[in-house]
């Protein structure tokens, strides 16, 4: 899969001039968002079925700092995946340099529209067989 590349805004940094922490995880979601689209299944198409796809659980892990005007690589892959939970883990890094910024990993479940969880296994078997293809 391809990276996810993001120019760093204004905006996302801090007093310090810095990127701000709690924006790696916003990239993290552009990042999975993207991975999504690239596989063919993108959340507009995943809801569109009548499947979310809740993060139970989120970390990240800082290493350097990016600033305002860098542009970074974000790359997100799956690393587990059972039908009914996913993981992903993520590594932000600068694009011209290759330094690592941050690295985190986001825990997933998969809901149905009545929000039970539910298995892509069962449910949308075609899904299901995308995910577990990229572990």
């Amino acid at each position: 899969m391809t990276p996810y590349e993001h120019k760093v805004q204004y905006y996302e940094t801090d007093g310090m001039g810095i990127v701000h922490h709690s924006n790696y995880i916003r990239w993290f979601e552009e990042a999975r968002v993207d991975l999504l689209e690239q596989l063919g299944y993108g959340y507009n198409r995943i809801e569109a079925e009548g499947f979310g796809s809740p993060v139970l659980e989120v970390c990240c892990k800082y290493k350097t700092m990016a600033h305002f005007g860098d542009v970074v690589s974000i790359s997100a892959r799956i690393i587990e995946y059972n039908g009914v939970r996913m993981a992903l883990r993520y590594e932000v890094r600068d694009a011209q340099t290759g330094e690592l910024r941050c690295e985190g990993e986001s825990r997933h479940c998969f809901m149905g529209r009545e929000g039970r969880p539910v298995s892509l296994k069962r449910s949308w078997p075609a899904l299901d067989r995308v995910f577990a293809a990229q572990l």
